[in-house]
């Protein structure tokens, strides 16, 4: 008997009752003015900072999806002000955060312009 295909199964199984979206698929973020979302893209836009050597400052998540698979990705639409937009002038980038809950780590796997 494969325990792992069981385990899946009971796993997809016990999401569809719950109403969330099953483990892989991405499920729009209803609120992305939740703290914890804010959070993520802050950290998003201050680690793409560090990496880069850039001076992006974060403004707000415009929109966003969230999977889960071993924790949670985030992809996320934040608006950020840089010294090319000039003041008040904000430039929207995709951030994919992968957040481990359970080590509270989080790593930004991609951070790309929105073209």
């Amino acid at each position: 008997m494969n325990y792992k295909a069981i385990f899946f199964l009971l796993l997809l199984l016990s999401f569809h009752a719950s109403g969330m979206a099953p483990a892989g698929r991405w499920s729009p973020i209803s609120n992305v003015k939740d703290p914890h979302v804010v959070e993520v893209g802050k950290f998003a836009v201050s680690e793409y900072d560090m990496e880069s050597k850039s001076e992006l400052k974060f403004v707000a998540v415009v929109s966003g999806e969230s999977k889960v698979v071993a924790g949670t990705s985030y992809r996320l639409i934040v608006a950020v002000n840089d010294s090319v937009a000039g003041p008040g002038g904000s430039k929207n980038y995709e951030a994919i955060v992968w957040e481990k809950q359970w080590l509270k780590s989080m790593n930004l796997t991609s951070f790309e312009p929105v073209v």
